[in-house]
């Protein structure tokens, strides 16, 4: 089978093909392609050099095809819907799309983000479903090959692939429940260090920012209980007098049962960013860019209504 070397053809004569044969008139044909009478013509001219083969033969009353050009007609035409499907393959509609999302996400920020997420993607994408896990320590490579598709993280540095934007920024709280004794008194930075804390720790070790913030100080405080989720620290502080320090983004969220008071830190803890990232082949891909607005939004929400 002889080999054709399409880099030598003009393939959007095939496009031009398909309006003359299927208008069998020059001037019909240029105007469906936008294009004038003359550059109609010439383009058949080229498609007789190209296919050796008249395509088009005068008859009476206007043009009939040919032998070659009614075989080639129906292959045309499937080639040519198959390169708009392939296109139109890329296009995203959120209303009728189904499938899952998965994102990473430490256990603090999904418990308040996640809701809103899920508010909008009723709204945008009632088909869509979510799956949110723990970054770990390898959520940069997970991104990388395809095991999420997005990330929302405390981010210092990314390496070469990732993009990341701001999504929101964090200030600390103190949070303990409602009938704490240390609620009669001040909360000085004596009184703090003399509380025994809880530290919501994926990994259970490693030094919290409040520990960090207390280090340069000089200080250090008991923390009497790690645990691995937010939703257990909420209710061991809700039942005990230990106290637990956290975004007050979840705080807010917290403060809303009833049972908690949060308090300003007796020290700078300053704030934090959250950053949404995701990896670089993924950048301009229609479902991914509506992803990505949809967590903005959704964070945009969130902290409009804290």
């Amino acid at each position: 089978m002889r080999k054709v070397d399409l880099r030598r053809i003009d393939l959007n004569l095939l496009v031009a093909l398909q309006a003359l044969l299927e208008e069998r008139n020059v001037t019909r044909a240029a105007q469906r392609l936008g294009m004038s009478q003359p550059a109609a013509s010439r383009a058949l001219g080229r498609l007789r050099a190209l296919f050796s083969d008249a395509l088009l033969v005068d008859a009476p009353g206007g043009y009939i095809l040919s032998a070659r050009a009614d075989e080639i007609r129906p292959h045309l035409q499937r080639i040519l819907a198959g390169v708009g499907d392939m296109l139109e393959a890329n296009a995203f509609d959120p209303a009728t799309a189904t499938g899952r999302i998965r994102l990473l996400m430490p256990d603090l920020q999904a418990a308040v983000l996640a809701p809103h997420l899920l508010a909008r993607l009723a709204r945008e994408a009632p088909l869509l479903d979510l799956d949110i896990a723990a970054p770990g320590a390898n959520g940069f490579e997970m991104l990388e090959h395809g095991g999420a598709e997005a990330m929302v993280a405390l981010i210092d540095d990314a390496p070469a692939g990732i993009q990341r934007r701001r999504l929101y920024d964090e200030e600390l709280v103190t949070l303990m429940r409602a009938q704490h004794p240390a609620l009669a008194r001040k909360l000085t930075l004596e009184r703090f260090l003399a509380l025994e804390h809880i530290v919501v720790s994926v990994t259970g070790v490693g030094a919290a920012p409040v520990d960090e913030a207390l280090a340069r100080l000089g200080q250090t405080r008991r923390v009497k209980l790690r645990v691995p989720n937010f939703f257990a620290a909420v209710e061991i502080a809700a039942r005990s007098d230990l106290v637990m320090t956290l975004p007050a983004s979840l705080a807010r969220a917290a403060a809303t049962m009833e049972r908690f008071v949060s308090l300003a830190p007796p020290l700078d803890l300053g704030t934090f960013t959250m950053s949404l990232a995701w990896h670089a082949r993924q950048q301009d891909a229609p479902r991914h860019i509506w992803l990505r607005r949809a967590i903005v939004a959704a964070a945009t929400d969130m902290s409009s209504r804290g």
